[in-house]
C-alpha cells in the first residue's frame, strides 16, 4: 500500500498527440549506439571545486567538548620537531601526488560539481578536460520500472548531473494486471499487459529525460540487441547524452509482494519453474518471444556486465528480512530475489572477465523505508517527487504519442509512495571504520572491490601508497569494520555471502581476518564466527554488517543486528577463542549497530529504531554487556557513527527531515546510560554516515559530493568527489586526520588535515592501481 499523497490540482485533458519521438531501428544500430558515447557529452565526477557553502554560525559549545581550539603561533612552535614533521609530511605527500591530486579549492574550471542539480535536473555538468581521470561508470540492475527512482535516487540523478555514463537494468516488464489507471479508473479500465508494461517503459525515459536534459520528451533511439543469455533485449540510448542506457529484459513479474507465485524471478531461483518467460511491452522493437533458465538470467547480466564495464554496481537488497508479526517479505520479493540474480552474476563476472575495471557494489534499502524517519531534507524530497511525477505522467500531456499512455497512471494517485520520496537508505557500507592507522603512522584502508576486500597501505608518514591488493576469499558483502588488537595488529571484519547450487545453499556469515603482524603486508585466511540466524528460509539472511571494538581487558565483539530487529553478539574469551552467539535483547532495531569504547575501557553498543536510539554497556571492562537501555535520544535516521572521546562515546547521526548532523555524548554510570545533547552541527543538505575523526567531520552533502567541517564556526565545504558507501577518517599522531572515500570509479582518494587556525584538506590523492 501507498500512502496518500497530498491533494494535487486535476490534471489537464489530453492535447493533440505529437509523432512520437523514439527511433526503432536494428540490432546493428542498437550496438553502435551503445557505444557511440559523445566524449564532451560525459563530465568527469571527479571534476569539482570546493566552495563553502556559509551556514548559520554554531554556538560555541555544538561541538564534542574535546574539539581543539585555534592554536597560536608560540603555542604551535612549542609542539616542536613532532609537528614540524607532521606538517611536512603532509606537504611532501601533496607534492609528491600532485598529478593525481584533485585540488579543493580556487579552481575555476571545476565548478560545475560545487552545487548540486537543481530539482528540475537541468544542471549539466561541462565536458571533462582531456587530462582528467576517467569518472567511472555506474550500472544499476533493478527488478522493476520505478524502483530506481523509488529506492537508488536522488544517487541516481547525482550521477546523471554529474555527466557519468549511466546504465540502468531492468530484470522484468512490471506488467502487473496490466491496468494502467489509478484507484477512479480501475473499475473501467481494461487489462492489457503489454500496453501497461509500455506506459512504464514511457515514463522512465520520460523521467531519465527530464534527470539528465531537463526535457522529458528528449529523443531516444530504440534498438534491439541478442542477450548473452541466449533471448534478445531492448536498448534505449538518450540521444542528446548517449552514455544514458536503458537496457529491458522484459521477463515477466511475480505480481505480488510475498505471495506464492512460481512463475517468477523468486521461482525461477528456488527451481520451481525450469524457465521464466518473457513478457514483452506493446511498444518494443523486441518481437520474439523467449525464455530464460537461471543460468540464462545469469548469462545475460554478466554479458552486461562485460559490455558497459561499470565501476559502480547498484543493486537492491538481497536480505531484506520479514516484518516482525505477519512474517511477510519486508520487501517485494521480485527485488530481493532480482538483487541476488545479480550476486550471482558480479560474481561470475569478477571470475570469469579478467580485463576489466574493479567495481564496487552498493545494495539499496526498499519497501522499508517508509518505516523510517526520513532521510532527505524537504528540498530533496521535493527534488525526488518531481522525477516520480514525470513517471506518473501527472500532467496527462500527451508528450510520448503512444497509445498506451505516457506514464504509470496507478502511481498517478500517490507519486510518494509509502514515503518512499523522503528518503534513500543504504543497505550495507554505512561503516565508517575501515581507514586505520598504525603504530608506525602508517595508513590502511579496507573496501570490497570484486566481491573481495581489497586492501591499500601507505608505510608511514612520508611512504607510498600500495594497492589495491585483494585478499583471497569471494562473496564479501559491502562494508568492513576494522579493529587495532592490543599487539597492534589490525583485524578485519565483514559478511560474507555464499551462493550454492540449492536455494538452501544461499548464506551470510561474519568472517574475520587478522594481519599477520603489526604493519605485515599478509593478513590471516578468513574466520566465520557463523551467523546467529539459522536459516535464510526464516530470515531471508538478514543479518547486519558487523560492529566490533576491545574494551578495556583487550578482548574482541563483535555485534550484529539480527533478522528479529534484536541485538546479538559474540564475545572473544581469554584463550582467544569465541563464546556463542548471545541475545542482548532490543526491540525495532534497524542498520548496522556502532559500537565503541569509553575512557574507562567499558565497550557501549547503540543501534537505531524508528522512534530513537537503543544503547547497551559494559557496567565494567570483562563483564557481559548490559541490558538494553533508553538513550532518550530523538529519532534519528538510520546511519551512525560512534568514538570513544570525553570519557564517554561520542555519537554523530542524522536529523530527520533535515540532514543536518548532530551530535550526542553517551556516559555510563552504574550500567546505565545518560545522554548529553544532540547539538546541531549543520551538513550541507546531505544524508548517511558521517565519519569523525580529530576536528574533521565529514558526510555525504547535497549533490552527492563530500562535505567536511573542519571545526567550531567553520563554515561547512563541499568537494567534488563522488564517492560509495561512507567516508571514513582516522588521527595519525598527535593532530593530523587522514580521510579517505571510495570514488565511483573504484579508485581510493585521500587527503589529511593538521589542526592549525588555518586548518584545510590538502589536495585529494587519488591512489592508482599498480600498471
Amino acid at each position: 500500500m501507498r500512502d496518500r499523497a497530498p491533494a494535487r490540482p486535476r490534471p489537464p485533458a489530453p492535447g493533440p498527440r505529437p509523432r512520437p519521438r523514439e527511433d526503432a531501428t536494428d540490432a546493428t544500430d542498437g550496438a553502435d549506439a551503445a557505444e557511440g558515447a559523445d566524449a564532451a557529452d560525459g563530465a568527469d565526477a571527479a571534476a569539482g571545486r570546493n566552495a563553502a557553502r556559509p551556514t548559520a554560525a554554531r554556538p560555541t559549545d555544538g561541538r564534542p567538548t574535546d574539539a581543539p581550539a585555534p592554536a597560536d603561533p608560540a603555542a604551535a612552535d612549542r609542539r616542536g620537531r613532532r609537528r614540524e614533521v607532521l606538517v611536512k609530511a603532509v606537504v611532501f605527500c601533496a607534492a609528491t601526488a600532485a598529478g593525481t591530486m584533485l585540488v579543493l579549492r580556487g579552481n575555476a574550471a571545476l565548478d560545475a560539481l560545487a552545487h548540486p542539480a537543481a530539482p528540475d535536473g537541468r544542471a549539466i555538468a561541462p565536458a571533462a578536460p582531456a587530462d582528467v581521470p576517467d569518472p567511472g561508470r555506474v550500472l544499476q540492475v533493478v527488478a522493476h520500472p520505478d524502483d530506481d527512482l523509488y529506492f537508488m535516487n536522488p544517487d541516481l540523478r547525482y550521477s546523471l548531473s554529474a555527466g557519468h555514463p549511466v546504465t540502468s537494468v531492468y530484470l522484468t516488464s512490471g506488467e502487473a494486471d496490466g491496468i494502467n489507471a489509478g484507484a477512479a479508473g480501475r473499475s473501467t479500465a481494461r487489462p492489457d499487459k503489454p500496453a501497461y508494461a509500455e506506459a512504464r517503459q514511457n515514463g522512465i525515459r520520460a523521467a531519465y529525460a527530464q534527470m539528465a536534459t531537463g526535457d522529458r520528451g528528449s529523443a531516444w533511439r530504440r534498438t534491439v540487441v541478442p542477450t548473452a543469455g541466449g533471448g534478445r533485449a531492448e536498448l534505449d540510448v538518450l540521444l542528446a547524452r548517449p552514455r544514458v542506457n536503458l537496457v529491458w529484459l522484459q521477463l515477466r513479474e511475480a505480481g505480488h509482494v510475498y505471495a506464492d507465485r512460481p512463475d517468477s524471478l523468486h521461482g525461477l531461483w528456488d527451481g520451481r519453474v525450469p524457465r521464466l518467460e518473457s513478457a514483452l511491452a506493446s511498444g518494443s522493437p523486441v518481437k520474439q518471444p523467449f525464455t530464460y533458465t537461471k543460468d540464462q538470467v545469469v548469462r545475460t547480466l554478466v554479458g552486461v556486465l562485460e559490455r558497459y564495464r561499470p565501476t559502480t554496481v547498484r543493486a537492491q537488497d538481497p536480505t531484506p528480512g520479514r516484518l516482525p508479526g505477519t512474517g511477510r517479505y519486508a520487501d517485494h520479493q521480485d527485488h530481493f530475489y532480482g538483487a541476488r540474480f545479480v550476486q550471482l552474476a558480479t560474481a561470475a563476472y569478477a571470475k570469469e572477465v579478467t580485463d576489466r575495471p574493479h567495481f564496487a557494489v552498493q545494495n539499496y534499502l526498499g519497501y522499508f523505508n517508509g518505516s523510517l524517519p526520513s532521510a532527505l531534507d524537504p528540498e530533496e524530497a521535493r527534488a525526488k517527487l518531481d522525477v516520480l511525477d514525470t513517471y506518473a505522467w501527472l500532467d496527462r500531456q500527451d508528450h510520448c504519442g503512444s497509445e498506451a499512455g505516457c506514464g504509470d497512471l496507478k502511481v498517478a494517485d500517490h507519486p510518494a509512495g509509502n514515503r518512499w520520496t523522503d528518503s534513500i537508505n543504504y543497505a550495507d557500507g554505512t561503516g565508517t571504520s575501515w581507514l586505520t592507522g598504525d603504530r608506525g603512522h602508517g595508513l590502511w584502508a579496507f573496501k570490497v572491490l570484486d566481491g573481495q576486500v581489497a586492501v591499500w597501505h601507505r608505510p608511514g608518514l612520508l611512504g607510498a601508497w600500495t594497492g589495491p591488493v585483494l585478499l583471497p576469499g569471494t562473496g564479501m558483502d559491502p562494508g568492513v569494520s576494522t579493529v587495532t588488537l592490543a599487539d597492534g595488529r589490525i583485524a578485519a571484519f565483514a559478511t560474507r555471502t555464499t551462493l550454492g547450487p540449492r536455494p538452501a545453499d544461499y548464506r551470510r556469515e561474519v568472517v574475520y581476518a587478522v594481519q599477520q603482524a603489526p604493519g605485515a603486508a599478509r593478513f590471516g585466511a578468513w574466520r566465520s564466527l557463523g551467523t546467529p540466524e539459522a536459516a535464510d528460509a526464516d530470515r531471508t539472511s538478514d543479518i547486519s554488517a558487523p560492529a566490533v571494538a576491545a574494551d578495556g581487558t583487550g578482548r574482541l565483539a563483535v555485534y550484529v543486528r539480527d533478522g528479529a530487529s534484536t541485538l546479538r553478539g559474540r564475545v572473544q574469551r581469554a584463550d582467544g577463542g569465541w563464546g556463542p552467539w548471545e541475545r542482548y535483547g532490543g526491540s525495532d532495531l534497524h542498520g548496522t549497530p556502532v559500537t565503541a569504547t569509553d575512557a574507562d575501557g567499558r565497550r557501549m553498543v547503540l543501534a537505531t529504531t524508528s522512534k530513537t536510539v537503543t544503547g547497551w554497556t559494559q557496567p565494567r571492562p570483562g563483564a557481559p554487556l548490559g541490558p538494553a537501555t533508553a538513550t532518550g535520544l530523538p529519532a534519528t535516521t538510520l546511519p551512525l557513527t560512534a568514538e570513544g572521546r570525553e570519557g564517554g562515546v561520542r555519537l554523530w547521526f542524522r536529523k530527520p527531515g533535515s540532514g543536518n548532523v548532530r551530535t550526542a555524548l553517551l556516559t555510563a554510570t552504574g550500567g546505565h546510560l545518560r545522554a548529553t545533547g544532540p547539538t546541531d552541527l549543520g551538513g550541507l543538505r546531505g544524508f548517511g554516515s558521517v565519519t569523525a575523526s580529530g576536528h574533521v567531520l565529514a558526510g555525504r552533502a547535497a549533490g552527492g559530493q563530500l562535505g567536511s567541517d573542519l571545526g567550531p564556526g567553520r563554515p561547512w565545504q563541499r568537494s567534488p568527489l563522488m564517492f560509495v558507501g561512507a567516508p571514513s577518517s582516522t588521527t595519525t599522531g598527535a593532530d593530523l586526520v587522514s580521510l579517505a572515500v571510495l570514488g565511483l570509479d573504484a579508485r581510493l582518494y585521500v587527503t589529511s588535515s593538521t589542526d592549525t587556525p588555518d586548518a584545510h584538506l590538502a589536495p585529494w590523492q587519488r591512489i592508482a592501481p599498480p600498471p
